[in-house]
């Protein structure tokens, strides 16, 4: 398999190697020489291809396989800083570059609100102290030679978690951090990174000894479908039963059993917002603690399926595969009860199976049949909207007013209405990712084919309603 073709970005694509390696040395031998071997094996020279220098480069992969094995367990955030990595990009804010023709109409310095840019032999130039970077002279220039220059990294940062240490390096502020990941993903030189847990999770399968001591699930979320570039969802789903898995189980079937509780519990609050997306309720709760008391109690689909299996099954291990990096927060939480024991991306999916050699294209197909229309398409942003405005009706339950709010810009503007009695709704669909899952921080690639892939995936369902998930849910918990 060409796997450069699987990823958006050459940085997914080393990141990959790098995971891929550490996997097969796992099993295969080898894991003690990782740091010397690897980045000769990924970076050979003896020129650099990526950087200034070869010893820079393999360093750089010295620090990813520290990522891959865990990274710094001192750090509680599932995403670092690989200080090496940060490229020290410019953090000029307004910058009037060489384009700047010295014009005598000046619209520039007429339209700054605040007289922060002045003429001097005849080039704009900007004074910082009295700049605000409301960017007015970006769009007055004729010349299109005055810019707004931010650190991708902190342009993707919606909650302002990153800021620039006396090293001109990226810091993550960890207080303020809700674990989306958006940096992780927007970094042009990978220097911000999440941490694998694919150690851990190998682990776990072999301790199960071919799942005779204890049997590992495996809990996929709906977004799984739009990331299958090489095989059918259903040969993916053969391919993780081949890495150990005993079963493979949709988390889809969790979002069923949430949507009907979600119903139920806002016809008694008549007012509140979803629990579904980690990232956004740590936004809640860390800028908006007075609404906490309207996100729902409901646990995240990921942690109610989990919960169903060890209600079967006392001793099963569960592992989530997704495309979030928050879900490598939330699993910790004491809140979850234990429920997950360790979460994989859909990258590590990647890396784990070409790392076993598994040929997805090839194998036989296991069949996905646990969860209906409604449950898959939580994947999308609106998705839960559609669902409990039709559950809702079912029920026979009224007044229901949703918003949905796409990625963390709507949902502060939205939680803003509510906090000050502006709000005219009265169910608050919250994302962090915009467009939802299907374009969560660690998808192998992030594409418009992903909303139609998982409209497919909704509309294929054999369950057209939620309430065969229910009945499962409530025969389940009368055993206990």
């Amino acid at each position: 398999m060409n796997s450069s073709r699987v990823f958006d970005t050459n940085v997914q694509l080393i990141k990959y190697k790098v995971l891929k390696e550490i996997i097969r040395r796992a099993y295969e031998g080898g894991l003690d020489d990782a740091y010397y071997e690897i980045p000769r094996l990924i970076s050979p020279g003896p020129k650099a291809e990526l950087r200034c220098c070869i010893y820079k480069e393999r360093a750089i992969i010295q620090d990813r396989i520290k990522m891959a094995m865990g990274g710094n367990n001192d750090n509680p955030n599932v995403i670092e800083v690989i200080d090496i990595a940060c490229d020290e990009c410019p953090i000029d804010g307004i910058y009037v570059t060489p384009a700047c023709r010295g014009c005598i109409v000046h619209n520039c310095k007429e339209v700054c609100p605040r007289d922060a840019i002045t003429i001097v032999d005849k080039h704009a130039t900007v004074d910082k102290d009295k700049c605000i970077e409301c960017g007015k002279c970006t769009k007055a220039c004729p010349y299109s030679a005055i810019i707004l220059q931010h650190r991708p990294c902190m342009v993707s940062c919606k909650v302002k978690a990153i800021t620039i240490d006396e090293n001109k390096k990226a810091k993550i502020n960890n207080d303020k951090c809700i674990s989306c990941g958006a940096c992780v993903y927007k970094c042009p030189f990978g220097a911000i990174t999440d941490k694998s847990l694919v150690l851990n999770i190998i682990d776990i399968l072999k301790k199960s000894e071919n799942n005779t001591k204890y049997k590992v699930y495996a809990v996929v979320a709906p977004a799984i479908v739009s990331q299958c570039r090489f095989g059918r969802v259903t040969q993916v789903v053969t391919a993780i039963k081949m890495l150990g898995f005993y079963q493979v189980v949709e988390a889809a079937l969790g979002a069923d059993i949430t949507l009907y509780h979600e119903a139920k519990e806002w016809d008694e609050k008549r007012l509140m917002t979803t629990s579904c997306c980690p990232s956004f309720v740590s936004f809640v709760e860390k800028n908006f603690p007075e609404l906490t008391k309207y996100v729902s109690s409901s646990v995240s689909p990921m942690i109610t399926t989990a919960r169903l299996i060890k209600h079967s099954d006392p001793t099963a291990k569960v592992v989530f595969i997704g495309p979030c990096s928050s879900k490598k927060m939330e699993f910790r939480l004491e809140k979850t009860g234990g429920a997950i024991d360790s979460v994989m991306s859909f990258e590590e999916l990647q890396a784990f199976v070409d790392a076993r050699n598994i040929d997805t294209t090839e194998l036989e197909d296991s069949e996905l049949n646990n969860a209906s229309y409604y449950g898959r398409i939580f994947a999308k942003s609106g998705g839960i909207t559609k669902g409990i405005t039709d559950v809702a009706a079912t029920l026979g339950v009224e007044g229901l007013n949703p918003i949905v709010m796409n990625g963390i810009e709507e949902c502060r503007a939205a939680l803003l209405r509510l906090r000050s009695n502006r709000a005219t709704e009265n169910f608050f669909e919250g994302m962090a990712c915009e467009g939802g899952c299907l374009n969560g921080p660690l998808c192998i690639t992030h594409s418009p084919r992903n909303v139609v892939d998982v409209d497919k995936y909704g509309n294929e369902a054999k369950e057209k309603t939620i309430f065969n998930s229910v009945k499962l849910y409530d025969l389940t918990n009368e055993k206990e």
